[in-house]
This record gives structure tokens, sequence and C-alpha cells, in this order.
């Protein structure tokens, strides 16, 4: 019997299990499909928000936290695997992307709010020509420049972590979707699963992304997490084309560069349920949008184009607690866009809530909502 057993194998999952394991627990992970490919792979990589300053003191507090870990975990995962996860401080430029004189005004107090917010948790912001940054723009405009932010080559950042967990003798068990709650006295005493067989554990964690809510069931009581389609367009280029994130405002379009050419361009915000099928739609517009930033993203350069579902959450803030009646079962999901980005943060909050140890940050923000 394991000292946990986690239930889905995304990046929350994966990331509490080897935090857990690296503390000397034995965990057990369960994954309905394969690890690693709902939305943890499907996602973009960046580890900021969108314009941090758009977001409440938690999400700042939580991905402030992630930052500072992220280095060493990463220093961690690539010495364990030889895998790469392709972690680096890219920056981001900040477009403003409106004109006229109402929207001057409005970008004068948005600027004021973030040199505002920079100046509090002393995250470097200067005021640049986008093309000092990114050449290859369309436009040359005056922008934001945010040095410090990193990215992470998600997919490959799953793989180490598959394989970390894997050699930290972590059991995972794939293609298993766990169908029953056998409770007993405000414990769970064991899960059934679609296989037909049961494990037990001494301790029980929900980290299963936009599905956590259906999978409690009638546990999740004030649980509000539900899935939001984000659809992403893929471009193969020439390594060096863009050298830095570029983020176009107002409706917080991206384009990220990775080192061998390749540029995600994203993404949507739909909620259309469980559905995860891309559509024409979205192709078209990212298209319209990544060509009109930068016109050498051609058609004919686009590789791929793919959708996930992210676990929306109130606030963008997620759950790190434990369960209000059931008193071994905990839950670590609702991080919206930022699984990747809150995910060290996340693990770290939530093994010291099972270990009773102290907590960095103030977890109150992340209790599950009464």
């Amino acid at each position: 019997m394991s000292d946990v057993l986690i239930i889905g194998g995304g990046i929350a999952g994966l990331t509490t299990a080897h935090e857990l394991l690296r503390q000397g627990a034995t965990v057990t992970l369960l994954e309905r499909d394969r690890c690693g490919q709902e939305s943890s792979w499907a996602g973009a990589g960046i580890l900021s928000p969108l314009l941090p300053w758009d977001y409440p003191d938690p999400v700042t507090l939580l991905t402030r936290l992630s930052n500072r870990l992220f280095p060493a975990f990463i220093d961690a995962l690539r010495t364990e695997t030889a895998i790469d996860p392709e972690y680096q401080a890219s920056g981001m430029l900040v477009l403003n992307g409106q004109s006229g004189e109402a929207e001057a005004r409005l970008e004068k107090a948005r600027l004021h709010a973030a040199e505002v917010w920079c100046a509090r948790f002393g995250f470097s912001m200067n005021r640049v020509r986008s093309h000092k940054i990114a050449p290859a723009l369309s436009r040359d405009e005056p922008a934001l420049w945010l040095p410090d932010v990193c990215q992470v080559r998600n997919p490959r950042l799953l793989q180490a972590l598959i394989r970390a967990v894997e050699l930290r003798k972590g059991d995972i068990v794939e293609h298993t979707e766990v169908a029953r709650w056998n409770i007993a006295q405000g414990r769970i005493q064991s899960v059934g699963t679609s296989q037909g067989k049961e494990y037990a554990a001494t301790n029980y964690l929900v980290t299963a992304g936009a599905w956590s809510r259906r999978l409690l069931r009638e546990h999740a009581l004030n649980l509000d997490i539900w899935p939001v389609r984000g659809q992403i367009l893929l471009f193969k280029g020439q390594p060096g084309l863009l050298n830095a994130i570029v983020l176009q405002e107002p409706d917080k379009f991206y384009l990220i560069p990775r080192r061998d050419g390749f540029v995600l361009a994203g993404s949507t915000l739909e909620d259309v349920g469980f559905d995860k099928c891309p559509t024409a739609e979205a192709h078209e517009m990212l298209l319209a949008k990544a060509r009109a930033l930068v016109p050498e993203l051609s058609p004919e350069m686009v590789a791929a184009h793919w959708a996930g579902l992210r676990p929306g959450s109130p606030g963008n803030v997620p759950v790190i607690d434990r369960h209000p009646v059931i008193s071994n079962l905990y839950l670590n999901s609702g991080h919206y866009r930022y699984g990747v980005t809150m995910a060290t943060g996340s693990a770290r909050l939530l093994s010291n809530i099972l270990s009773s140890r102290p907590q960095p940050i103030d977890a109150t923000p992340y209790r599950w909502p009464a």
C-alpha cells in the first residue's frame, strides 16, 4: 500500500509525485489514458501569467514561488533523466495593439498599474521599441519588455518528469480510470477502477485537471472547476526568426519561439464543455493573427494544430487543500491557464500539507471553497 495514491498524470500529478518521492514517500499514480497527454502537453509553457499585474495576489504569490523553485527543479530533472526540458529566460515583449485617443488614455493607466506592480514585486520591466527585441515584427512600435520571463518546452518537461518518477520507484499505472470511491468513517479505504482492480493508500490526491469535479462526483461539494478549450497553431520556421515571447494586447495573443525554429501561436478561450476538437475557424483566426505580427509565418509553415482542455477556476486561483469532509482526500487542481507555471509551487504546498510542514507562502487562498 502506497503512502499516496495520485489520480491524474498531468503536470500537477507528476510534479507532486516527484516532490513526494523526493521527500521519501511511496507513490502510486493512476492515469485514465496516458500520462502528460492532456492540457499539460497542449499548453504553451510560459512560466509567467500573461500580464501578471492583471491577476490577484494569490496567483502572483504562487507563480513567484514556482519561479524560485524551477531552476533547481529543472537541474534535478536533467541530472536524473538526461532529458533537457529547454528551460530558458527568453523574455516577453508586450505590444499594445491599440490606437486612438481613448485607447491611449487607457494604455497610460494600464502602464502605470504595471509599473506599480513591477516595483512592488521587484519585477524587471523596460519600455522599448519592438524592433529592438523582435526585428521580424511587422511594425516597430513602443512596447514593454519583461526580460526575466522564462519558458519551458512542456512536452519535454513531461517526458523528463515521467522518467524521473519511474527512476525514483514511483508506480505509474496508465489506462486506468477511477470508477468508485470506497469510503467508510470519513476516510477513503480504496478506489475501484475501470480495470476491475482496487487500489488502497494512506492518502489520496486528485490532480485530474478539468476532469477533477467530474471525477469527485458528489464529493466535489462546492468545487468550481470546469473545462475551457484552448487551441494552438504550430509553425516550423528558421531558428532565430523570433528570440523572445511576443504578447499582443488586448486579446493576449502570443507567439512563443522554441530553440529549433518552431513557433507556437495561441490561444483561444472557449467554453464548449469537454469537446477538445480543433476547429477550422480557430485555425484561420490564429493564422491571421500570427501573420499580422510576423508576416514571414506563412500558411505553408503550419506544422500542427491542436486543442486542450484547461481546468478553469474563479480568478485563476487553484485549490490545493485537504477535502473538507473526507480526511485523507486532497486536491491539487484548477490552475486554469497556468498549470505548468504553478506546478512546482503547487507541489510544494501540497506536500507540506501532507507532512504538516510550514508553508513558504500563505496557503489560505488555495483552500477548498466553503
